[in-house]
């Protein structure tokens, strides 16, 4: 009873807001879906745009033949791209299958899980994509003091391609940063309901 005179839920009475939870469960595993299923298109976009890329130049009767191959750092993010595809796509699978049985989570061992294949996959992203974003700008601009051409004045067609590539998988980068502060978010909050459980209990 407060002094006013106005009555006060006492302490030991719990406020149910299920509602509230359902509708931020239902919000967050439909943006993560999306997510996955963006990262997942995307990312085989990328690998195909680039792992396809390839012109050929004469030059003075000598055929010369631009491939992803060439540059290690386009390979890297090939195979970056690949295995976030493939991780997405199991994941894909695992939201729906989540959003079928009606729980985000499953258990602690798989929301770890979760966590840190996400974040292995945002950093992984992240450095592919610096990596070969830091080529294309010596490609596309040289390096006078070392000598090296400006190889996009050459191949013009490869390197817009490669420019497409490294778009959508900077796209893909950053949508893997999101999706692991959504299972850092999934995975706290299981903690949370855990503890409250168990002061409940008590």
């Amino acid at each position: 009873m407060s002094y006013l005179g106005i009555g006060v839920s006492p302490g030991n009475v719990p406020v149910y807001h299920g509602n509230n939870l359902k509708v931020i469960d239902r919000r967050v595993r439909v943006t993560e879906l999306v997510l996955r299923c963006v990262i997942c298109g995307l990312a085989i976009l990328g690998a195909v745009l680039i792992g396809t890329d390839s012109q050929v130049k004469v030059i003075f009767s000598i055929e010369k033949i631009a491939k992803f191959t060439d540059m290690k750092a386009l390979v890297f993010l090939v195979i970056a791209n690949g295995l976030a595809a493939a991780y997405s796509l199991v994941q894909v699978l695992r939201c729906i299958l989540s959003m079928i049985r009606g729980s985000v989570l499953f258990n602690k061992p798989l929301a770890w899980a979760i966590f840190s294949g996400d974040q292995l996959m945002a950093y992984l992203t992240l450095v592919a994509v610096a990596a070969a974003a830091q080529s294309a700008v010596f490609a596309k601009l040289g390096q006078t003091e070392l000598q090296w051409m400006k190889i996009c004045d050459m191949y013009g067609k490869f390197c817009n391609q490669v420019g497409e590539g490294i778009a959508s998988s900077l796209i893909v980068s950053l949508s893997m940063i999101v999706l692991s502060g959504i299972s850092a978010f999934s995975l706290f909050r299981l903690y949370g309901n855990n503890s409250k459980g168990k002061g409940n209990a008590r």
